[in-house]
């Protein structure tokens, strides 16, 4: 089956922001490293079609929803919104049938 078009934007941008990051953070510490690392994982493997791939990448974008919290009220805001997105995206029907799941 052919990749939707939004699952191949969207692990892209995973894996620009996670290297985009990487670079970033490379004075802030080995776990902020290995988040970011997770995200061009997630990203990679999107492409190739791997359902544990979609769930890292939405646990990732929860993992920034919950370090969100503690600043402001509007980080919370924009993080849950592109949580939704993702989540979004990545459980369709047409991206479910590309991950090799049933439908939801």
């Amino acid at each position: 089956m052919a990749r939707p078009l939004a699952v191949t934007i969207l692990a892209w941008v995973y894996i620009a922001v996670g290297t985009g990051g990487f670079f970033t953070h490379l004075s802030d510490g080995m776990w902020v490293e290995l988040v970011e690392i997770a995200a061009v994982i997630a990203g990679a493997f999107l492409l190739r079609g791997k359902n544990w791939a979609r769930w890292l990448a939405v646990a990732w974008m929860a993992f920034h929803v919950i370090l969100s919290a503690f600043h402001a009220v509007s980080e919370v805001v924009v993080h849950g919104l592109f949580f939704a997105v993702i989540a979004w995206i990545l459980f369709r029907p047409e991206a479910a049938r590309y991950f090799g799941g049933a439908p939801v």
